[in-house]
């Protein structure tokens, strides 16, 4: 009976009626920070791309393949960072990697993709410079610079601020781009600074910081960090008496902060970003049930970046032929993927190619509208 079977499915094989084609899996890297400070971030990022896969996997996959992670915890270091994308881009051979989580990190390790003709995809990446290193280098994260400015104008408006004081990270990528780009936008708008002080990353007491900014009264705290020292000063600062409103970057931009800064700690902080959720579009409000559903908590800002960038990685990978040749595939996604456009979390979303320090084209960042949101009551609501 089997040699009966196997006379049959040769002899229909070799007159065409079978194919030698079948679906396969498409490996994707992920490396992200499931470990140390900046793990809030890299468990939000990984739900993200987990919910997006899974729909989309249960949908049919890219015809007929379906998506397999393979995924690296980076830890949110350096170091770690570029042997997460050595072992992804070279032994498990994957199409692309998304990833790293911090701007640090990625600094690091994306030069490793780039050198591999590997696509990149940075998710929460927002410092000056990431798509700067080469033209496999992408990311959905909206920049600092672009935020930063309509953050504050807005909060200006709002708080009717005539004076600020600026506190930042000043041993970190991102915390680092977030303050130059706060200083550029505070004298653009003509607000003076009453006084700026720094910390160092890990850093647990801020009360001499914060003691010389209370002497200053200022109308507003403006804040480059990461959740990690962000949350610890916001308690301290509360327990000073400090009630002046703080003005942050994406990185406070997580519902983290609630139980961080727990209470009246988190009120009116103020942030930027394409995604709130208190926005009610139709892609956002089914982003946000679908995450709920599986994950039994609230997304953030960070898992409706990765959610979306799975998606917009899922309509580039449509054009892509998968034949075996992985140098070929890859260099067929990063062609498909700038001109990309897509709607969903985090509102409309198309590409816009960055320039390297010579001023040639390199990778390709984000071009989106931000909201502004604060935060009231354990919740994030949209003041524009």
């Amino acid at each position: 009976m089997r040699s009966t079977c196997k006379i049959l499915f040769l002899s229909l094989l070799a007159a065409g009626g079978l194919s030698t084609a079948q679906a396969a899996d498409i490996k994707i890297g992920i490396a992200e920070a499931l470990s140390g400070l900046a793990a809030q971030y890299g468990h939000s990022i990984r739900n993200g791309f987990e919910l997006a896969a899974s729909e989309i996997n249960a949908a049919g996959g890219i015809d007929g393949n379906k998506i397999q992670f393979v995924v690296e915890d980076e830890r949110g270091k350096k170091e770690d960072a570029i042997n997460a994308f050595k072992k992804l881009v070279f032994a498990d051979k994957v199409l692309m990697v998304f990833g790293p989580t911090l701007s640090n990190s990625a600094q690091a390790a994306d030069p490793i993709a780039q050198s591999a003709k590997t696509v990149v995809f940075g998710t929460s990446n927002t410092a000056d410079g990431i798509t700067s290193i080469g033209n496999y280098v992408f990311r959905n994260s909206v920049t600092e610079s672009d935020v930063l400015p309509v953050t504050l104008s807005v909060a200006q408006h709002k708080l009717n601020l005539k004076k600020v004081a600026v506190l930042y990270g000043n041993d970190d990528v991102f915390t680092v781009s977030g303050y130059d780009n706060f200083k550029k936008a505070l004298a653009d708008l003509k607000i003076p600074v009453t006084t700026t002080e720094t910390f160092a990353k890990g850093d647990v007491d801020f009360k001499a910081q914060l003691t010389k900014i209370a002497s200053t009264n200022p109308d507003a705290i403006v804040l480059s960090a990461l959740l990690a020292e962000g949350a610890p000063i916001m308690v301290q600062a509360r327990q000073l008496g400090i009630k002046a409103p703080f003005i942050g970057g994406n990185g406070m931009n997580s519902v983290k902060v609630f139980t961080l800064a727990p209470g009246a700690s988190s009120n009116d902080l103020w942030v930027g970003s394409p995604w709130s959720i208190d926005n009610k579009t139709p892609e956002n409000t089914k982003f946000i049930a679908a995450y709920k559903t599986k994950f039994n908590a609230d997304p953030d800002q960070f898992s409706a970046q990765s959610y979306d960038a799975m998606y917009i990685v899922a309509q580039a990978m449509k054009q892509v032929k998968f034949t075996g040749d992985l140098a070929a595939e890859r260099a067929a996604l990063r062609n498909a993927l700038p001109s990309v456009k897509w709607t969903g979390a985090t509102g409309p979303f198309e590409f816009a190619q960055a320039k390297n320090k010579a001023g040639q084209p390199a990778g390709y960042d984000a071009r989106q509208t931000a909201i502004v949101s604060v935060t009231r009551d354990g919740k994030y609501v949209i003041e524009k």
